[in-house]
């Protein structure tokens, strides 16, 4: 295959750019390093599309790997034919590829098979046949034979039928001809397994919807209901276009008694053989893009949750709810270095209450702590009415903001966290974990595996394998957009950064150890086991703000350092000012020369011009500082105070397929209905509404027995 030519087609590119891509690929370059350092290449691709363009690469791959295996397969049987060979070079799916495959793939023993055995293939291929004059029964009587368990016509009869009926489910033909028909016709239905049995399915128990309509969520939703034995799920489809089609490839009408036997074993095959396999086809089909769909969703979630903007800056005391066992409280300076602990206990009685509101007002005053960063886990609501009354009396101005604190258990059981924090207990972690999340949520997040973050729907009934590569390339773009910190980067962090591996990450931890803080990104090649390609690779991402070199503390790439210079002097900058580095007017300088031919004269390619442009103007640029800040509260409301049309303003939180949950102060997050999100049709949330957007809402309902929230944001 040509992959170039098809990639190019695939994704609307020149075909010298798809094949560019593939180099860069083949030879070990990474897709943050392409997306970022080589846009002439590739005519300025996005990371994801790049990822996009690799996974499709890989699946081409693999498609002629196993076109062919399938090829030899056939081979090593010596019924390999030009026909045969020529149908495998045209098809474009693995499905077709299999399809052809199927006739030649060795069986378990089947009801064909044993007639096979019992010598009644050449009366199959008679009756397939329909010559004149044949009569099938009088014919039969020539198969039978006691030795070979054929005691009569009618067994015999019986025996062919099934090889036919076998031979018509293996035709590539005929099951090209029914999945359409399956796709545009079938329904899903689904039933209750017991219909006296309660469960969060019962919008299930008797439901019916079209196969071409349905959407993604309710199919996870019925699978799982099927997975956990609530529900029992089929397709249905009238009989009548795939037994028409079916007779259409056997019955040339020549032989009546040949053409009844015929149409009998159309329904037997269709009924016993390939309705069965066609419909696991067809709901593999649609779990399949279900999940694709669900992960993009996760992984878009994901992505606004990680580039959430840090709170730089500020001192946070972070608070792990609990009942028993108490509250478990971190204080962290504002570079995320544990300054105190303690565990509080404002869900006891008065006394213990009153006690933990004097050891929060302590820590507060003692710390000058500026932010309470609260987990919305177990016993949240209570710490936050209670973190809200003790700041009324603290003597300083201080805010308070709920965040999620999925994974956090995870990370603080976990062999980083002992490493970070080995002084601490598990819960004390956890409480560090949730005060950092509001500081750096990249930096704290990345330490977490992907998938337990929280912002998807149905992750747990994802292909894990695929899940994973999905999440764990967003958090690779993510890391590398915002670049690392070479001296206070943490190994997590570190490890997603492009070209690095975890051995390299440890030795870095290590001579950082050993020998102080980098003084330059060419420091990192002293580093062992970092090779000129792996420098390659990171050097661009990493960031030394302690270097006398301003180009060390930006995305310029060192490869470019010279062409930076030079850019700067025919800029007019002096060398002092050079020195001072600062060029914020660099692209109000550039402008009068011409980027064009700038980027002529200095021998590089317009994107590469204006990134270096971009990144010098704002040196330690950080992307995250352009989204919406998040939200800061100083009082808490409670599901009793909502009342139906109150305005509120709130916080995304997760946005799924039907709908987006908001934050709105009180313990419960509401659902935006995707109907109540806009006046015009949305096909998904996401077009307009991503995690951490600040809205406002107006309450349509709440449910306070069963703590549910409706919102609307329309006419807002």
């Amino acid at each position: 295959m040509d992959y170039s030519s098809t990639l190019a087609q695939l994704f609307n590119i020149k075909e010298e750019y798809a094949q560019n891509i593939i180099t860069l690929l083949d030879d070990g370059n990474t897709i943050p390093f392409i997306a970022r350092y080589r846009k002439e290449m590739h005519g300025s691709m996005d990371d994801q599309l790049i990822r996009e363009f690799s996974e499709k690469l890989e699946h081409l791959r693999a498609l002629d790997k196993r076109r062919e295996e399938i090829r030899g397969l056939i081979e090593g049987q010596e019924k390999l034919t030009d026909e045969i060979s020529s149908a495998l070079d045209k098809a474009q799916t693995l499905r077709e590829l299999e399809d052809i495959y199927r006739p030649f793939r060795p069986k378990r023993k089947t009801r064909a098979s044993v007639a096979k055995e019992r010598g009644l293939e050449p009366l199959a291929l008679e009756i397939i046949r329909q010559e004149k004059g044949l009569d099938p029964m009088k014919r039969a009587g020539d198969f039978i034979n006691a030795e070979k368990e054929v005691g009569s016509a009618e067994e015999a009869i019986n025996g062919a039928m099934d090889i036919i009926a076998e031979m018509l489910s293996d035709s590539a033909a005929v099951r090209k001809h029914l999945r359409p028909i399956f796709r545009n016709s079938a329904m899903l239905k689904s039933v209750a397994a017991d219909a006296e049995k309660e469960s969060v399915y019962t919008n299930y128990y008797d439901y019916s919807e079209s196969v071409k309509k349905i959407a993604g969520h309710r199919i996870l939703a019925v699978n799982r209901g099927e997975k956990e034995g609530f529900l029992k799920v089929s397709l249905a489809l009238d009989p009548a276009e795939p037994l028409s089609v079916i007779n259409r490839a056997l019955d040339k009408g020549t032989n009546p008694l040949c053409s009844d036997i015929l149409r009998a074993t159309a329904e037997d095959a269709y009924t016993r053989l390939i309705f069965p396999s066609i419909e696991r086809e067809i709901r593999s089909e649609l779990t399949e893009t279900a999940s694709e769909n669900a992960m993009k969703v996760f992984a878009t979630n994901l992505k606004q949750l990680l580039m959430q903007p840090p709170v730089k800056g500020k001192t946070v005391l972070g608070l792990d709810p609990g009942y028993r066992t108490g509250c478990k409280v971190a204080v962290v300076d504002d570079t995320g270095k544990v300054l105190d602990t303690a565990v509080i206990y404002p869900t006891h009685s008065e006394q213990k209450i009153a006690q933990s509101k004097r050891r929060l007002l302590e820590l507060i005053k003692k710390h000058d702590v500026d932010i309470i960063s609260i987990g919305n886990g177990t016993a949240s609501k209570e710490t936050e009415m209670f973190a809200a009354d003790a700041i009324k009396e603290a003597d300083r101005t201080v805010y308070y903001m709920v965040v999620s604190e999925a994974g956090a258990s995870v990370y603080s059981a976990s062999k980083l966290a002992a490493a970070e924090l080995p002084e601490l207990d598990l819960t004390l972690r956890s409480a560090v974990s949730i005060a950092r999340r509001l500081q750096d949520p990249l930096a704290e997040l990345v330490k977490i595996e992907p998938k337990a973050i929280g912002v998807g729907q149905y992750q747990h009934d994802m292909p894990q394998k695929r899940l994973t590569e999905t999440l764990d390339g967003v958090v690779e773009d993510c890391v590398n957009s915002v670049g690392a910190d070479l001296n206070t980067a943490s190994p997590a962090l570190l490890l997603r950064v492009s070209g690095l591996n975890s051995t390299v990450c440890k030795n870095i931890v290590a001579y950082r150890e050993e020998n102080g803080a980098f003084g330059s990104r060419a420091e990192l090649k002293k580093v062992p086991k970092l090779g000129p390609k792996a420098f390659e690779q990171c050097a661009g991402f990493l960031r030394v703000p302690e270097s006398r070199d301003p180009l060390d503390n930006t995305g310029v790439h060192p490869e470019s350092y010279k062409t930076a210079k030079e850019l700067l002097k025919l800029a007019g900058y002096s060398a002092a000012e050079i020195k001072s580095a600062k060029f914020g007017d660099l692209p109000e300088r550039v402008k009068p020369l011409g980027t064009a031919q700038l980027a002529t004269q200095l021998g590089i390619g317009l994107p590469t011009l204006n990134d270096i442009v971009k990144e010098l103007s704002k040196p330690g640029r950080d992307p995250r500082d352009e989204m919406p800040k998040p939200m800061l509260r100083s009082d808490v409301l409670d599901i009793n105070d909502l009342k139906e049309g109150m305005e509120l303003t709130g916080t995304v939180r997760n946005v799924i397929d039907f709908g987006a949950f908001v934050d709105i102060g009180v313990h419960q997050d509401g659902l935006v209905h995707i109907s109540q999100i806009c006046d015009r049709y949305l096909k998904h949330p996401s077009e307009v509404l991503k995690v951490g957007d600040i809205v406002k809402v107006k309450i349509l309902s709440v449910d306070v027995k069963k703590g549910r929230i409706s919102l609307t944001m329309r006419g807002l």
